[in-house]
């Protein structure tokens, strides 16, 4: 995209929305670099070039825009529409895995060396992994600075920061202004908030965004003591590195407010990036109904509520464990068989707003020494359940930002109990592959029959090739077609 400088500057010049985070407006006078939507008059076009990521402007010299503040742009929805190691890798450093084990780390979860993670992501980012790591540190720190009372020496090490001086002169160098100024400026307008130790937020996104079916189907299927949905907001606990987190998403016309409560500040990027995942705040809506709109049968789908996002999970190893205890049975129950695991197995944790939030999640190691026997499940689907957590808990199935598709597809279908609905469930909310799909989930066929669509699992998976690579979200405008809670927001 931003190789293409007469369509950069037709969308700087429109000021369109749409390219925020796709390309990186750097202005050669002034030294500051943009969003593709920044209110101010457009620089002469001589003046600007382009670049693929904030970190190749900061790199270059240039300083972030305090009107459009760019560094908060939504990210580039090529990362979330392939699999290939750019992708994944730019995946793991939004999750913060350079800060927490280094390059070789990043490296070794994708099974390159570092050089050839580096010479890739220079190709195409303009920048290595060390350098888009440093621009996500120097983002982090600008929302502890601008959202908590933290002392500036916490929030450089919460932020990621080796040392203070290394802090304060990222901060000088990205922003034009001292951590001191940056807290001056956004205490003049921000309120704080009710509850100490919350974070409170704004996560950006590409218009349209419809919410009944993102938070409709999130709030519908949610673990008891684990989700709720509460005052109008989505709200959760997260397993983090460093401790626990609860988080409550609320959709507004133009963002999703977020409230954040973390036992350690040094979570806070992988927090953040587990809820833009969990929401697909980094999806082309636009891109993705154009294509869909094409097909006659689709359109007056799409017309009637544009910008459907896929509900992901911020786990990818839970809902992998979820999606088989779903399996041929309600989502009343399959809610109930989660809750008993909860209980049982997940750790206890408090919540600092008085909710209904009781626990996080079991993890699978956790999960590994339970007794079958006393699983309220048919003996083939405990069979299923059992040696997915064991093949989850001692490393030989990962599912995660970093995982191959192909290869997760592949180990899914040898694992005993696993059809083409769970591989592809899975493949869809927790590996977030846009192109999933499940011809043989039962709304997808009452869909198929509504509109006049091939009834056969293979003749629809045939028609559907028109809509690649954005299958998944396909499915979810044929869900609409049903009458079922996951399409509406609770009242």
């Amino acid at each position: 995209m931003y190789t293409d400088t007469e369509r950069c500057v037709r969308a700087v010049q429109s000021k369109d929305a749409r390219f925020d985070g796709w390309f990186f407006t750097a202005v050669l006078t002034t030294r500051i670099y943009c969003r593709p939507s920044c209110p101010v008059v457009p620089p002469k076009v001589e003046n600007m070039t382009f670049y693929p990521s904030a970190a190749a402007c900061q790199q270059a010299g240039f300083r972030a825009c305090k009107r459009c503040r760019p560094d908060t742009s939504p990210g580039s929805p090529e990362w979330n529409a392939r699999a290939d190691s750019v992708a994944r890798a730019m995946r793991l450093i939004g999750d913060g895995v350079v800060d927490r084990e280094g390059v070789p780390g990043l490296a070794a979860r994708l099974g390159y060396s570092a050089r050839q993670i580096e010479r890739q992501l220079l190709a195409e980012l303009g920048a290595g992994p060390l350098a888009l790591a440093r621009a996500q540190r120097a983002q982090t720190a600008r929302l502890l600075i601008e959202t908590t009372g933290l002392p500036m020496a916490d929030v450089a090490f919460a932020a990621g920061f080796s040392s203070v001086r290394t802090f304060n002169d990222t901060v000088r160098e990205v922003f034009a202004l001292s951590p001191g100024e940056l807290r001056t400026r956004a205490a003049r307008s921000a309120k704080p908030p009710a509850t100490p130790g919350v974070i409170a937020l704004r996560l950006p996104y590409r218009s349209p965004l419809n919410p009944s079916n993102l938070f409709g189907h999130l709030a519908a299927t949610a673990v008891p003591g684990v989700e709720e949905w509460r005052d109008g907001a989505y709200r959760r606990t997260l397993a983090l590195p460093h401790g626990y987190g609860i988080v409550a998403l609320t959709p507004h016309p133009d963002h999703i407010a977020c409230r954040l409560f973390l036992t350690d500040p040094r979570d806070l990027t992988l927090a953040i990036s587990r809820c833009r995942w969990l929401l697909d705040l980094d999806a082309d809506p636009v891109a993705v109904d154009d294509q869909l709109r094409a097909d006659p049968l689709l359109a007056p789908l799409v017309d009637k509520a544009p910008g459907r996002r896929v509900p992901r999970t911020v786990d990818g190893a839970e809902f992998a464990v979820r999606a088989v205890l779903g399996q041929q049975v309600s989502t009343a129950a399959a809610r109930t068989h989660a809750a008993r695991l909860v209980t049982t197995h997940g750790v206890p944790v408090d919540d600092p707003e008085g909710g209904g939030l009781t626990h996080l999640f079991p993890v699978p190691e956790a999960l590994a020494g339970l007794d079958p026997e006393r699983l309220a499940l048919p003996r083939s689907r405990r069979t299923t359940l059992t040696t997915l957590v064991g093949a989850l808990a001692d490393g030989s199935l990962r599912l995660g930002t970093d995982t191959d598709w192909a290869k997760a597809r592949a180990e899914l279908t040898a694992l005993p109990g696993f059809g083409p609905w769970t591989v592809e469930v899975i493949a869809m909310r927790a590996l977030g592959d846009p192109d999933a799909f499940l011809p043989t989930d039962l709304g997808i066929r009452r869909a198929a029959a509504e509109l006049g669509l091939p009834s056969t699992p293979a003749a629809l998976t045939a028609r559907a090739a028109a809509w690649r690579p954005w299958r998944a979200y396909a499915v979810q405008y044929l869900w609409t077609v049903d009458d079922h809670p996951i399409n509406h927001l609770p009242a």
